[in-house]
C-alpha cells in the first residue's frame, strides 16, 4: 500500500474536489460541459504520457510546447493543402518525433544538461514559427473538424485515442523490459550500464516517444476547432510536468506510475471549472495550481529524506 501512496493520496484529493462541487456546484457534471472538459484534456494526457516516460529517466523537456505549435501549424498547413487525414496525422507525428529526436541527441549524445537544450530549443521553435507565420492563423478545411464526425462523437473518439495511449503506455512501462529499463536508468544510471542497459539510448528513445506523443496531441488538438493557432500550445509544459510531478513521478527520476499522472492531470483540470461554478475569481487558479504542485515536491523529498534513513 505505501508504494502507491502518492497515487491513493493524489486519486483521494480528486474525489474530494467532485464531492465538494457535487454539493456546493452540481452543474459541474452537467454531461456535455464536462464532456468538452476531458476533450479539452485529451491531447494533454497524451504529452504527459510521454512527459512521465522523459522524467522516470532523470531528464525534463520543457519545449514541448513549442514541439506542440510546430506539429500544429505544420498539420493544418498540410490539411489545408488537401492531404488526406490519416497522412497528415502521420506526419504531424513523425515531426514532433524528429523534434523529440533533436532533443534526445543532444541530451543523450552530447550529454548536455536537458534544462537548458530543451530551453534553448523552446525559444528557436517558437520564435521560428512567429516569424513564420507572423500571428496569422491557419483556416482548416471542414472535414478535418472532428474528423468528420458529428461533435459528439468526435469527442468521444478523441478521449478514448487518450485513454488508449494512456493504458498502452502504463503497461508496456509496467511489463515490458523497454519500460524496466526507464526506471532503472532513472534509478542509478551507472548500475543500469553495468547490467547490460544503455542508458543514452534509453534516455534518447524517451525524448523521441515524447516527441511523437506530442505531434500526436497537436493532431487531437487540431481537429477540435476549424483553425490553428500559432500561439496555441503556450504553457503546455508547465501544465504537463505539473500533472506528472503531482501525480508521484519523482522528479529525481526511478519511481512513479502513469496512472498517478492521470489522477494528477484530473485534479489540476477541475480547478479553473470547479472555480468557475463556485464564483471564485479566476486568478486564484494558478495560486492553487502551485500550492499543489509545491505541496507534492515537499511530500517527494520528505519521502526521499525519510527513504534515506
Amino acid at each position: 500500500m505505501s508504494r502507491y501512496f502518492r497515487e491513493l493520496s493524489v486519486a483521494a484529493a480528486l474525489l474530494l474536489v467532485l464531492a465538494a462541487l457535487a454539493v456546493f456546484a452540481p452543474g459541474f457534471f452537467q454531461p456535455q460541459p464536462l464532456l468538452s472538459l476531458v476533450t479539452r484534456e485529451a491531447p494533454t494526457l497524451v504529452v504527459a504520457c510521454g512527459m512521465a516516460l522523459v522524467i522516470l529517466c532523470r531528464q525534463i523537456d520543457i519545449s514541448v510546447g513549442s514541439q506542440f505549435a510546430v506539429c500544429s501549424v505544420s498539420a493544418g498547413l498540410l490539411a489545408a493543402q488537401n492531404w488526406p487525414t490519416p497522412l497528415v496525422a502521420l506526419a504531424a507525428v513523425t515531426l514532433g518525433a524528429a523534434l523529440g529526436a533533436i532533443n534526445g541527441g543532444l541530451v543523450a549524445g552530447l550529454r548536455l544538461p536537458s534544462i537548458v537544450v530543451t530551453l534553448a530549443t523552446m525559444v528557436t521553435w517558437r520564435e521560428a514559427l512567429r516569424w513564420q507565420r507572423q500571428g496569422a492563423f491557419v483556416n482548416l478545411p471542414d472535414r478535418l473538424q472532428w474528423l468528420g464526425l458529428p461533435q459528439s462523437a468526435g469527442q468521444w473518439l478523441l478521449v478514448a485515442a487518450a485513454l488508449l495511449v494512456l493504458v498502452v503506455s502504463a503497461l508496456a512501462l509496467r511489463h515490458l523490459a523497454a519500460g524496466r529499463f526507464v526506471y532503472a536508468v532513472g534509478t542509478d544510471a551507472e548500475a543500469a550500464r553495468l547490467a547490460g542497459i544503455r542508458p543514452q539510448l534509453v534516455t534518447f528513445n524517451a525524448f523521441v516517444l515524447l516527441g511523437a506523443l506530442t505531434g500526436l496531441a497537436a493532431m487531437m488538438n487540431v481537429v477540435q476547432s476549424p483553425q490553428v493557432d500559432p500561439k496555441s500550445g503556450t504553457g503546455l509544459e508547465l501544465k504537463t510536468i505539473a500533472a506528472v510531478v503531482v501525480g508521484g513521478v519523482a522528479i529525481s527520476g526511478g519511481r512513479g506510475s502513469l496512472w498517478g499522472v492521470f489522477a494528477g492531470l484530473l485534479l489540476l483540470a477541475c480547478i479553473a471549472p470547479a472555480l468557475t461554478h463556485l464564483r471564485v475569481e479566476p486568478y486564484w487558479e494558478k495560486a492553487i495550481q502551485g500550492a499543489i504542485i509545491l505541496l507534492a515536491v515537499v511530500a517527494d523529498g520528505v519521502r526521499s529524506r525519510k527513504g534515506r534513513t
